[in-house]
C-alpha cells in the first residue's frame, strides 16, 4: 500500500480566502505550504483508490490515472465537490462508495453520469476490493459520515476526517483491529475553546495516546492551526506528524521510520 495526502486542509484551505494571517500569507509566496480541500489516494496492487473528491482539478488527475474506485467520507461540498465535472467524463463507469445519504450533494445522485454511485457502506462490514479491504467506520460530524480502515494483507491504515471525538464503538473498533497508521483529523488549535464537528489539535492527540497507535498523521488543518504553529511549534509526541499536501508514505516505513531514536 502507497499513501499519498492530495489535500490536508480544512473547507476553508490555506491560503483562506480574504485573510492575511502569517499562514495564509505565506502559502501565497510559498506553495508547498498550501492546503487543498481534504482528500487522498491509496495505491494497492496496481489499482489507485481516491479517498473523497474535493479537488477541483480532479477530473485532470483521472485522466492520467483512471481510479479503481472512490471511497467518500461524507456528501459535504468540499469532499465531493471534484465530483461534478467528473461525472461528465466518458469510458468505463467508476464506483462511488460512501454513507447512505438521501441528499447526497446537489444533483450527484440523480445525475451521475459516468460514475457509479454505491451509498449505504455499512459500518463495520468490510468491503472487498482489488489488493484491499475496506472496513467503513462511524465519525462523529454533521452529516452521515464514514471512516476508512484499509488492509492491503501487510499493512493496517485508519483514516478518519471529519469528525469530532469518535463514536466510542469506532474506538473499541480500532483498539482491537490495531492500525499501523492513523490519519486524524485536527482542524482547530487548542484556543479553539468550542469546537464543532471537527477535532481541537489537544483532542487529536488524546484519541491517539488512547489508540496507543505506532504512527499518526494529523489533516483537514485550518489556517487558524497553521498560524498559531507559526508562532509556537506545536509539541508532538515522536509518532505524531502534520499532514502535508502531497506527502507519500507506505505503511510499515512510516511506521518503522517513527521508531527511530
Amino acid at each position: 500500500m502507497r499513501f499519498r495526502f492530495v489535500g490536508t486542509g480544512d473547507s476553508a484551505q490555506v491560503p483562506c480566502f480574504g485573510c492575511d494571517c502569517p499562514a495564509c500569507a505565506r502559502a501565497r509566496v510559498v506553495t508547498s505550504y498550501r492546503r487543498g480541500p481534504c482528500c487522498a489516494e491509496v495505491y494497492a496492487d496496481g489499482h489507485r483508490y481516491l479517498l473523497d473528491a474535493g479537488r477541483m482539478d480532479l477530473a485532470d488527475s483521472c485522466e492520467r490515472d483512471r481510479p479503481t474506485a472512490i471511497l467518500l467520507t461524507h456528501y459535504h461540498a468540499d469532499h465531493v465537490q471534484g465530483l461534478l465535472h467528473l461525472r461528465w467524463g466518458k469510458g468505463d463507469t467508476i464506483p462511488v462508495h460512501g454513507p447512505k445519504d438521501a441528499q447526497g450533494c446537489a444533483d450527484l445522485h440523480r445525475n451521475p453520469g459516468v460514475l457509479e454511485f454505491r451509498p449505504g457502506l455499512k459500518p463495520f462490514r468490510p468491503l472487498h476490493l482489488e489488493g484491499l479491504t475496506v472496513t467503513p467506520v462511524p465519525l462523529a460530524h454533521s452529516k452521515p459520515t464514514l471512516g476508512y480502515c484499509l488492509d492491503d494483507g501487510g499493512a493496517r491504515l485508519a483514516y478518519l476526517t471529519d469528525t469530532l471525538g469518535l463514536p466510542a464503538e469506532t474506538e473499541r473498533f480500532l483498539r482491537d483491529w490495531s492500525p499501523d497508521v492513523v490519519i486524524l483529523d485536527a482542524t482547530h488549535p487548542a484556543s479553539h475553546s468550542e469546537p464543532r464537528n471537527h477535532n481541537t489539535l489537544p483532542m487529536a492527540l488524546q484519541i491517539i495516546e488512547r489508540l496507543k497507535v505506532p504512527m499518526a498523521y494529523l489533516t483537514h488543518i485550518s489556517h487558524v492551526l497553521d498560524a498559531e504553529n507559526l508562532h509556537a511549534e506545536p509539541d508532538l509526541p515522536a509518532n505524531v506528524r502534520l499532514a502535508r499536501d502531497g506527502e507519500v508514505f507506505v505503511p510499515a516505513a512510516a511506521v518503522a521510520c517513527s521508531s527511530l531514536p
